[in-house]
């Protein structure tokens, strides 16, 4: 039994999805995406980590982490479950972390995917693409799809893995699991081989770069069916960014091949549960006539205005989806508002479904305290130098600067400010032009805009004397605002 075994099967009985190890501290894991510290673990050394590796990787695996500072392999204790173990070196010595993948792999009802994914499974050709951040599951929905179509279709299924995470069982498939750098040395290598071994249905863990890209939309040009993941926020920017990875002058070349061959994307993320645990929230997009010809015609900034009416077509974006699930109850207002994407569009959503955004109001209220909590105690820091010693140039500008542009009504003072950017000035014989800036604002804050220019023209001519023209530029920009007879808000 490896030394990490224990701690990864008390992972998987508190249904953790992550175990952390570094030197010069204790083990971490991850519990419905919160990290905390394993209680009654020591303090690691890198010598600690390293040992627990070399226990449970091969040996190539050893020698690329040595060479290379880092490596994937996968890990597997029987009965309990597989893990996606990734080494690496960091400052202060050997690291890993191991990410558990369940025995069973989830169905389409276990993950509530989107009814219209069944429909992806069951196309005989095309690209179907999964995006979503680090960590959002997009492995597990990719699974999930797979083992459908293995229970459903009598297909040969080649799946390409960095490294292998579910293990599916033949069913009604031929089903063939390839690891990069243990049964091929790259994704595109293995992607362009497996045209040569009679495959209906293709899965590449990953697009990572150019020329995988490229073979997995030769591969659906041809007549297969590819499912692969990328890490984008949205549905729509997944098509952009497999654009953009090309040359410019083959980007046309590709919005037309993706025209033809991409048949849907679908964006994940997870959210925080009411009740605990997490769930997906999922954004499909459903490349019909309409949106092909946006790719084509590099119109992709519009397709998320498609995707708001394509509903019949199985089309949705995250705003409805989080919407609908906090609407039941099944994940709070305010972390479906965080997980959005666009926060516009979701406030009218909750709207429109009765749903209060007092959170966000409170949020705001809550930084507003917090800043200006921190403005005040650097005014009142100023303010004790001043006491201590009344011609400090540094603290009466500090403290003339907090009263002359805050945002918060409560520390402006004007006329205050006035006095003590005027005493800098004294002291520093007009020279300084970063005392002269200062009294600009208190002036404008005082309300004599004419003599806050005057004081910022002077601050003005100073810095471009001393050739510090990006300082003389910003001063311009403030220069404008009092011309309008308006203060300077330092937001």
């Amino acid at each position: 039994m490896a030394t990490i075994d224990r701690l990864l099967v008390r992972l998987v009985a508190e249904s953790g999805s992550d175990l952390h190890l570094s030197a010069g501290r204790p083990p971490f894991r991850r519990i419905h995406g919160a990290l905390s510290p394993v209680p009654g673990e020591p303090v690691m050394t890198s010598e600690n980590v390293l040992v627990m590796l070399k226990e449970i990787m091969h040996e190539a695996n050893i020698e690329q982490l040595m060479a290379e500072y880092d490596t994937d392999c996968a890990y597997e204790i029987s009965g309990v479950a597989r893990f996606r173990v990734n080494g690496y070196c960091d400052m202060h010595g050997y690291g890993t972390v191991l990410r558990v993948i369940p025995e069973v792999i989830p169905s389409f009802e276990d993950l509530n995917l989107p009814e219209v994914m069944r429909t992806f499974c069951m196309l005989s050709k095309g690209l179907v693409i999964v995006t979503g951040p680090t960590g959002s599951g997009k492995s597990t929905t990719l699974a999930a799809m797979a083992d459908f179509i293995n229970q459903h279709r009598n297909e040969h299924i080649i799946s390409i893995e960095d490294p292998i995470e579910f293990v599916h069982t033949p069913k009604k498939c031929i089903i063939n699991q390839r690891e990069v750098h243990r049964d091929t040395t790259s994704f595109a290598r293995a992607l362009r081989a497996a045209l040569r071994e009679d495959p209906d249905i293709v899965l590449v863990g990953e697009l990572r770069d150019l020329e995988t890209m490229e073979i997995a939309i030769e591969t659906a040009e041809t007549g297969h069916l590819v499912f692969t993941t990328l890490h984008t926020n949205s549905a729509a920017t997944a098509v952009e960014r497999m654009i953009d990875k090309f040359p410019e002058g083959r980007q046309n070349q590709i919005r037309s091949m993706l025209a033809d061959t991409l048949k849907g994307v679908i964006a994940q993320t997870l959210c925080k549960k009411i009740d605990g645990g997490r769930i997906a929230a999922f954004e499909v997009l459903v490349v019909n006539t309409a949106v092909a010809a946006l790719i084509r015609e590099a119109k992709t900034h519009m397709i998320p205005s498609l995707m708001q009416t394509g509903r019949n077509d199985g089309m949705q974006t995250f705003s409805d989806e989080l919407t609908r699930q906090a609407v039941k109850g099944i994940i709070s207002a305010e972390d479906a508002y965080i997980k959005a994407i666009d926060k516009v569009d979701i406030e009218t959503k909750f709207r429109l479904a009765g749903l209060s955004l007092d959170f966000k109001k409170e949020a705001e209220q809550a930084l507003r305290n917090t800043q200006m909590a921190r403005a005040r105690v650097m005014l009142q820091t100023a303010q004790s130098t001043l006491a201590a010693d009344p011609k400090n140039t540094e603290a009466l500008c500090a403290a003339a600067w907090i009263m002359g542009s805050s945002p918060y009504v409560e520390l402006r003072n004007g006329r205050e400010a006035v006095k003590l950017a005027e005493r800098a000035c004294d002291l520093q014989r007009d020279r300084d032009p970063h005392a002269l800036a200062v009294l600009g604002v208190a002036q404008a804050e005082y309300g004599s805009f004419r003599r806050a220019i005057d004081a910022t023209n002077r601050a003005i001519a100073l810095y471009t004397q001393a050739n510090e023209s990006a300082k003389a530029l910003a001063l311009q920009n403030r220069l404008n605002l009092f011309k309008q007879n308006k203060p300077y808000r330092d937001e």
